[in-house]
C-alpha cells in the first residue's frame, strides 16, 4: 500500500467520486434537516387538520392527547404561514451561516480582522444584534400593544406635553403640563397604544420580511444565475430575457392588485415583492459566476471530466458565496424600505410594523412628534446599519473589489 502510485488529476473517475458522496451529508445539513422537518410537520398539520377559528396549541394537545399538560404549562401558540417559514429561515441561517463560521475559526478571525477595520460597520452591526434579539424575543416579553384611548399622547420619559392634550395624564401635572411615565418609556399613540411595544413587535415584523425575502430571493436568484451562467447559448439567452421582463415589471401594481382580490397580509406582501426582486440578484450571481467559470481551475476541472453539476455545487457556487452574501444584505434595507412606504400609505399589510407607526402619528407632528420621530429613527437606523455592514462585508469577502476600487 505505501508503495502505491497516487491517483494523479487527470485520472479522477469525477463519476464514481459525485455517486459516493451524493448521500454523504454534512453535520450542517444533517442538523438543518433535525430542526426543519418538525417546523414542516407541524405547518403540514396546522395547514390540514387545524380550522381557522381553532388555537393550533389546543388541536394539537387533543391530538396528542397533552392538552393537561400543556395547560399545565402554559403552552398556548397559534403561528401564521409568515411565522413557520421565519423559523425555517432562522435555522438555514444558523447552520449555513453561523455555524460555519465556528467550524472554520481561521477564515473567521481573518474575516472579522478585516471587517472590524471599518468602525461604522461594527456599531451597525451591535445595533442589528439588539434589533435580531429585541425581533426574536420581545415578543415574550413585551405585550403587544393594546388601544387604551384614555391614555392617548402620553409622553416618552423625561418629556411633555400640554395636559389639553391627553385625556388622562399618566405621569402626573406639573404646571399644566403632563409629565412622562416609565409606564409607557417612549410614549402613546392617539390611541393609547405604547409605543415602545409598538417598536419591540416592530421588530420581529422586520426581521421576517429580511429572513424570508432574502431566502427566496437567494433561492431564485442564485438558480437563475449560475445556471444561466454555465449553460450559455439558448438557455441563457431565454433565461435572461425573462430576468429583463422581471426586472420591468410593475410589482407594485401586482401587489395592489393581489391585496385588492385576497387583502393585504405580510406574507402577499413578501411573496410578491421576492417573487419580482430577484432579478438584480440573478444577474449579479450570473456575472460572478461567468467569471469563476473562466478561472484556470474550473477548466482544468471540466478537462479532467467533472460533470456540470459537480462543477456548478464546488467550484463555482462556493466560489460567488461571498459576492452572494453581500449582495443579499444590501438587498434587505430596499425591502424594510417597500413595506415602510407602503404603511404609511396605508396600502401595507395589516401588521404593527414600524411604517404602520409613523403613520398613526403623522397627523400629530404638531404637540406629539415622538410617535412618528422614534420609529422613524429606528428605521432610518437599521436601514443605514444594513448598508454600513453590507459595505464592510463586500471589503472583507470580497478583497478583489476593495484592490480595484484602491487603483
Amino acid at each position: 500500500m505505501a508503495t502505491k502510485k497516487p491517483t494523479t488529476f487527470d485520472e479522477v473517475d469525477w463519476n464514481e467520486y459525485s455517486e459516493s458522496g451524493r448521500f454523504n451529508l454534512s453535520i450542517n445539513t444533517k442538523l438543518a434537516l433535525l430542526t426543519t422537518v418538525p417546523v414542516v410537520a407541524l405547518g403540514v398539520y396546522d395547514w390540514l387538520f387545524v380550522g381557522d377559528r381553532q388555537v393550533t396549541s389546543e388541536a394539537l394537545g387533543e391530538a396528542l392527547g397533552l392538552t393537561g399538560v400543556f395547560d399545565t404549562l402554559g403552552v398556548t401558540f397559534n403561528p401564521e404561514p409568515v411565522d413557520y417559514m421565519f423559523v425555517f429561515t432562522l435555522f438555514l441561517f444558523a447552520f449555513y451561516l453561523v455555524l460555519p463560521l465556528f467550524q472554520n475559526p481561521r477564515m473567521s478571525r481573518y474575516y472579522w480582522k478585516e471587517f472590524k477595520r471599518n468602525r461604522p460597520a461594527v456599531v451597525s452591526l451591535v445595533w442589528l444584534g439588539v434589533v435580531f434579539v429585541g425581533g426574536l424575543l420581545g415578543p415574550f416579553f413585551v405585550e403587544e400593544p393594546s388601544q387604551e384611548v384614555m391614555h392617548g399622547h402620553q409622553p416618552p420619559v423625561f418629556w411633555e406635553i400640554d395636559e389639553s392634550f391627553t385625556a388622562e395624564c399618566v405621569g402626573g401635572v406639573s404646571n399644566g403640563m403632563c409629565q412622562g411615565t416609565w409606564q409607557y418609556p417612549l410614549g402613546t399613540t392617539r390611541a393609547g397604544e405604547s409605543v415602545f411595544g409598538g417598536i419591540v413587535h416592530g421588530m420581529t415584523i422586520s426581521m421576517q420580511i429580511a429572513f424570508i425575502t432574502t431566502f427566496i430571493v437567494a433561492i431564485i436568484g442564485i438558480s437563475f444565475g449560475t445556471f444561466s451562467a454555465y449553460a450559455g447559448g439558448w438557455a441563457d439567452e431565454f433565461l435572461m430575457r425573462f430576468t429583463d421582463i422581471v426586472l420591468s415589471f410593475p410589482t407594485l401594481i401586482m401587489f395592489l392588485l393581489i391585496t385588492y382580490i385576497y387583502g393585504s397580509t405580510l406574507g402577499i406582501f413578501i411573496v410578491i415583492f421576492a417573487a419580482f426582486g430577484w432579478g438584480g440578484t440573478a444577474r449579479y450571481v450570473r456575472s460572478k459566476s461567468l467569471s469563476i467559470s473562466e478561472e484556470e481551475f474550473v477548466k482544468a476541472t471540466r478537462i479532467s471530466g467533472a460533470g456540470a453539476l459537480h462543477i456548478v455545487r464546488r467550484h463555482v457556487v462556493p466560489n460567488t458565496a461571498s459576492s452572494i452574501i453581500t449582495q443579499l444584505t444590501l438587498l434587505i434595507p430596499v425591502f424594510l424600505l417597500f413595506e415602510a412606504q407602503l404603511a404609511f400609505l396605508e396600502l401595507g399589510a395589516d401588521v404593527a410594523s414600524w411604517g404602520q407607526l409613523i403613520n398613526a402619528g403623522r397627523n400629530d407632528l404638531g404637540y406629539a412628534p415622538w410617535i412618528t420621530v422614534i420609529p422613524g429613527m429606528t428605521l432610518f437606523l437599521t436601514i443605514l446599519a444594513f448598508n454600513f455592514v453590507g459595505d464592510a462585508l463586500l471589503d472583507a469577502l470580497n478583497p478583489e473589489a476593495e484592490a480595484e476600487a484602491d487603483k
